[in-house]
């Protein structure tokens, strides 16, 4: 093919511009330039169908602190800032900020032009909306504690507001994460109890469809996204309570997207049909699995107990046999890439000899020879509690309960449905023990979980920990922006958890997700995968779901 002398020309220009891009941008990103620069665009349509063993319980963002209400939740909020694939905090709602010397005042500049869902205008005063509701004693939400360090939110006109904190305030800025909600429609509601929570409008990239209870919530796109329309017109959550049955609807692909477990990443998704239909990830993930003993039951209010039983089980075999590798031993409440972790905090070596002489030392001992520990007339026998679903943390719970046997304690294991489990045992502190995980934000402030005043029905500390040294580092981490200092700070917050024990930490696993291979765009990074869904593509040829 013959260039002109023009074409030429602006073929030299296209690939000096290339390589400028190419020099900043990722391969995957530079490769998605390079097919927009030469005419190509992804095609629209389509639906992702993503499985989970967890229903929704609320869509009012703020009252949201489980992960399935989190995830749906996510698709059609925004908030002020968000993370990028770096885990660097760029603009959501908010085109840019100033942030004064001290640290102590934030200026947003709002996105113009932004709507909710109904076509009303995204404005200041939907964010001061979102602020006082979160202060609202009356509304039932576990993340008040960072706003409640806001000192004033003045709404200097629709598109620009300040807030000035009382003291220096470190997680801050990342706290405008929260997902903001319309004050045109919630201005009159009660937030514990608003139809909102099932029928959400928002300012995200999807707009809500319907949610079928024990089924699906589905959502659609949202053409007029200020990022663009997203390229996947449909987002079907479908609410599949068994592992086991959700692996037999991807294979049968029914499903698109799910998280594997370890068995199924390294051995039953090996086939052909798998490796030619389906793309699979490995990275670490942000989070724990943990025992949570109730503090108020006399039983674990005695620390040398909790020592004892952290002796009594083998974190290395739940990681063999459970994780069949895929995973760490966890030391404390911060995942291992993260500063805040202490590296000199170690496991407790598994020592059933020692758990026994500390469970000695606490009087528990076999008084009938049966076998189980006895003190003051009682045998040490308690119940834990898991979620539906889950056979990882089932399989753990029994781990944990040969091994507490050996050391003379009961363990008695009770599994239930998710909702019931929330709301039921875990809302209103129902239980000896729950198995359970934390999924964690980037920055390490961790006021929300373990501050002995977030114990209130619907807040995150409830096996009821309270440690005044504790309490004073959880707010000197956040009154200091020197990351070196925080960092110190957190170690030693890492070490005192680690020594009391409120948690029987377990294991960070590794995250597994698989994802059909028709769906393209997709990018690895930091932040893991879904950091840019809206760029995730299926090209016409492939796609199953048509309108």
């Amino acid at each position: 093919m013959l260039l002109t002398r023009q074409s030429r020309n602006n073929s030299i220009r296209e690939m000096n511009m290339a390589k400028r891009v190419k020099a900043v941008f990722s391969k995957a990103a530079f490769l998605f330039f390079m097919l927009v620069l030469l005419g190509f665009r992804p095609d629209y349509g389509d639906a992702i169908v993503v499985g989970s063993i967890g229903e929704p319980r609320t869509l009012v963002p703020i009252l949201a602190s489980d992960s399935a209400s989190g995830t749906i939740c996510g698709m059609v909020f925004n908030g002020l800032v968000k993370y990028d694939k770096d885990l660097k905090l760029v603009g959501d709602l908010a085109e840019r900020w100033e942030v004064s010397e001290d640290g102590l005042e934030i200026t947003f500049y709002l996105r113009k032009g932004v709507t909710w869902h109904d076509g009303e205008s995204f404005t200041a005063k939907d964010v001061e909306f979102t602020y006082k509701s979160l202060i609202d004693p009356d509304v039932r939400t576990a993340y008040s504690g960072d706003f409640k360090m806001v000192k004033s939110l003045e709404v200097i006109d629709d598109y620009r507001l300040k807030v000035v904190y009382k003291e220096a305030f470190s997680p801050g800025l990342s706290s405008w994460g929260m997902n903001i909600m319309p004050e045109h429609l919630l201005k009159s509601e009660d937030l514990n109890n608003s139809k909102f929570a099932r029928s959400p409008i928002g300012t995200g990239q999807y707009k809500f469809r319907l949610w079928k209870t024990g089924e699906r919530v589905e959502l659609e796109s949202n053409h007029d996204y200020f990022e663009g329309r997203p390229y996947v017109d449909r987002y079907i959550y479908r609410i599949i309570p068994d592992q086991a049955t959700l692996f037999l609807e991807l294979r049968a692909e029914g499903v698109d997207y799910i998280g594997l477990t370890p068995l199924q990443f390294t051995r039953q998704t090996e086939s052909r049909f798998f490796k030619d239909n389906f793309q699979k990830f490995n990275f670490p993930s942000f989070g724990y699995t943990y025992m949570g003993y109730n503090l108020n039951d006399a039983r674990f209010k005695d620390l040398t107990v909790r020592q004892a039983i952290n002796y009594a089980i083998d974190k290395d075999e739940i990681i063999r046999g459970v994780l069949l590798g895929l995973g760490r031993v966890a030391t404390g409440p911060f995942f291992p890439e993260s500063w805040a972790y202490n590296k000199e905090v170690k496991a407790a070596e598994y020592d059933p000899d020692k758990a026994r002489l500390l469970l000695e030392k606490a009087g528990w001992s076999d008084e009938d020879g049966d076998g189980i520990l006895e003190k003051d007339g009682a045998k040490f026998s308690f119940t834990v509690v898991t979620n539906q679903g889950n056979e990882q943390r089932r399989m753990t719970a029994e781990i944990i309960q040969r091994r507490l046997k050996e050391v003379g304690i009961e363990l008695k294991i009770k599994i239930i449905e998710w909702s019931a489990f929330v709301s039921e045992f875990i809302d209103k502190r129902r239980f000896d023990a729950v198995l359970l995980g934390w999924g964690l934000g980037q920055d390490p402030d961790m006021y929300d979980i373990w501050h002995s005043s977030k114990t209130k029905q619907g807040e995150f500390n409830f096996v009821g920990y309270s440690n005044s040294e504790v309490d004073e580092l959880l707010l000197a981490g956040r009154r200091t922006f020197d990351q070196q200092a925080r960092a110190r700070i957190y170690h030693r917050v890492h070490a005192i958890l680690y020594r009391d024990q409120p948690y029987l930490f377990l294991y960070v696993p590794d995250s597994l997700p698989i994802i059909h291979s028709r769906f393209k765009g997709i990018e690895v990074g930091a932040a893991g995968i879904g950091h840019n869904f809206i760029e995730w593509h299926v090209p016409k040829s492939e796609q199953k779901y048509i309108r």
